[in-house]
Formats: structure tokens, sequence, C-alpha cells
């Protein structure tokens, strides 16, 4: 029931957030507290709250820096074309094995541009990831395996 009104509370502020109300509007706020809310009940297992918020922060600044470079990237290709894609798909080994930190993971990469997440091996172990530019397999799997999925776990763990 608390998280509940808690979502309630959550979707009115972002109605005075937006500045318009209208059930659009409150939908989209619960939809989004939800998330919120969600995602606190699991990440807070941990008694060190402070510390997990800045990992998030972290890992939030992180991903828009990665961001940048990848669009960057991207762009580059597309208005020079003198940079060649050496497009490959990839099998990254995963150290992640709950099924949130996997998913977060997959949706990262596929944010990505020039990345794409294709698929997850049955038994959870591996993720396979087309790349726009795959110079050297290794590289990319200590990329993805020392970026994106070291920061996922120590947020989630």
């Amino acid at each position: 029931m608390k998280s509940l009104l808690l979502n309630f509370l959550l979707a009115v502020l972002w109605i005075f957030l937006s500045g318009e109300f209208n059930f659009e509007n409150l939908l989209e706020g619960f939809l989004v507290g939800f998330i919120v809310i969600w995602i606190g009940k699991y990440a807070s297992k941990s008694n060190n709250y402070f510390g997990k918020t800045l990992l998030i922060i972290k890992f939030f600044f992180y991903f828009i820096y990665e961001l940048f470079i990848a669009n960057i990237r991207v762009a580059k290709f597309v208005l020079m074309r003198r940079e060649k894609m050496k497009p490959g798909i990839i099998a990254v080994p995963l150290s992640a094995e709950k099924d949130f930190e996997i998913v977060l993971l997959s949706n990262i990469i596929t944010l990505t541009p020039g990345t794409l997440t294709l698929d997850i091996s049955p038994d959870k172990k591996v993720i396979y990831v087309h790349s726009m530019y795959v110079t050297n397999p290794e590289d990319f799997r200590r990329e993805i395996k020392e970026g994106f999925e070291k920061r996922i776990l120590e947020i989630t763990r």
C-alpha cells in the first residue's frame, strides 16, 4: 500500500514538473514512478544507500560519455565516409547472473549507437552483440565487461 501511495505522489510530482495536467501525463508519471520504485526496491537490498546512489550517478555519467562518443563515431562515419566499417558479431561472456542485470546490460548496449544486442544464450552465460566497429574482438569484449557490465554489477550487488 505504501508503494502505491508513493507511486501516486511521484505521478503528481511528474505532473507539476511537466506543467501539464492531463490523463496522458498522469499515466506517464505513474509509469515512470512505477519503474523508479521497482528499480529502487531492487537496488536497495543493501543498507549502503548513499554508496549505491553515488554508483548510480557515476554509471549515469559514464553512460552519457559513452553515448556521446558513440554518436560522434557514427556521425563521423555517416558524414565523412573515410572511416571504414568493420562490422562483426561478438560473443561476450557474462559475469551478470540475474535477469535484471542481463536485461539492463543488453538494453544499455542497444541504446549505444553502433551496437546492438542480438541474443542471449539459453544458459544466460553469453550475450551476442553486433557492432559496426570491431577491429579486435578481445578489446571489444573487454570494453563491455570492464565498462557497462562492471558498473551494473557494482550497483546491483
